[in-house]
C-alpha cells in the first residue's frame, strides 16, 4: 500500500513539473538569471535540471499534503501495535470512554 500511495504522489508530481518546465523556460532564458544579483555560472543544462528537480520536489509536496488529507480518520488513527499487546490504558483498546 505504500507503494501504491507513493506513486499516487510522486507520478502526479513529475507530470506537473515537467509541465511547469515547459512553461517557464518557454518564458525566462536560464542564461538571463541571477542569484543574489550575479549571474549563475551553470550551463543552461544544468539550470534545467536543477529547475525540474525544485518543480517536482514543490509539486511532490503538494501531492502528499493532498495524500495526507484525503486519508480516513482509520487510517490515521490506526494503532500500530496488534490489539493483544496493547497496554491496559490505551484508548484504542476498544473501550468505552
Amino acid at each position: 500500500m505504500k507503494a501504491q500511495r507513493w506513486m499516487w504522489i510522486a507520478w502526479p508530481a513529475f507530470l506537473v513539473a515537467a509541465v511547469l518546465e515547459m512553461i517557464v523556460f518557454a518564458m525566462v532564458d536560464p542564461g538571463d538569471l541571477h542569484w543574489f544579483g550575479s549571474p549563475l555560472d551553470l550551463s543552461r543544462q544544468a539550470i534545467y535540471t536543477l529547475a525540474f528537480f525544485v518543480f517536482w520536489g514543490v509539486t511532490m509536496a503538494s501531492s502528499a499534503l493532498t495524500t495526507l488529507l484525503s486519508m480516513s480518520p482509520f487510517e490515521v488513527n490506526r494503532c500500530p501495535v496488534p490489539e493483544a499487546e496493547r497496554p491496559q490504558d490505551c484508548a484504542r483498546n476498544g473501550g468505552c470512554c
